[in-house]
């Protein structure tokens, strides 16, 4: 009797007492997290338009403000950013297959890639504030490679540039910090081949933010080639 009590109790773990089973939870978790998704894209879409609205009514400001952008940069971070999505993939698969070490070690990995994509974008908003080359009464840009182009009007693409990049960089930071508390409730044994809800839907949320910088990337870095 003890030993039937203690395997429902196993399956039932981590159940929410306002859900049936563990599959109604999970289902219920996946639309929430769709919906969230949803938003974010009708946030991010919003300043995509504008975006799109001013690059066609200035093109050369917009040209001009991205060849001052660090492309070297910009693309060492793409490269960080969709390896950390590869690793989500990894640690998503190892929980399913209920390997504890290898998820915990996934989910690090991805930490440790998300940090470093703070980190170097931290170090680009420190180079354009050094420099004055941020929207306000003392924006500036050195070495103007069209002359003929307004400053007022690269100073729009610039705002556009640290609205755009810093609401992502916003969202990583929250990632990274949900990625923390995940790993340590994986050290403590939380999530196995028969929960992993949690692990799933950070992936999501995770793959999102990727993807918008994917689109972010050439949007804001490439514009000239």
């Amino acid at each position: 009797m003890s030993a039937t009590v203690e395997h429902a109790d196993s399956s039932a773990g981590f159940l929410a007492h306002h859900f049936d089973d563990r599959a109604q939870q999970r289902q219920a978790a996946v639309i929430g997290m769709w919906a969230f998704l949803a938003t974010e894209v009708l946030f991010f879409g919003g300043l995509f338009a504008g975006y799109s609205v001013y690059r066609f009514l200035y093109p050369e400001a917009w040209v001009e403000g991205s060849k001052h952008l660090d492309h070297v940069l910009g693309t060492i971070n793409t490269a960080v950013l969709l390896t950390s999505s590869f690793t989500v993939v990894l640690a998503v698969r190892a929980v399913k297959r209920g390997e504890k070490d290898h998820l915990v070690r996934y989910l690090l990995t991805t930490i440790a890639l998300a940090s470093l994509f703070v980190v170097v974008k931290t170090y680009e908003y420190w180079v354009k504030f050094s420099h004055g080359t941020v929207p306000g009464a003392g924006f500036e840009l050195h070495d103007l490679y069209d002359p003929s182009v307004s400053l007022n009007q690269v100073e729009l693409f610039y705002g556009f540039y640290f609205v755009m990049t810093g609401l992502h960089a916003f969202h990583m930071v929250v990632g990274i910090v949900i990625f923390a508390v995940y790993t340590r409730l994986a050290q403590l044994g939380r999530y196995d081949e028969n929960y992993h809800t949690p692990i799933e839907m950070i992936g999501l949320y995770w793959h999102l933010v990727d993807l918008i910088w994917v689109f972010l990337f050439p949007l804001l870095y490439l514009i000239d080639r």
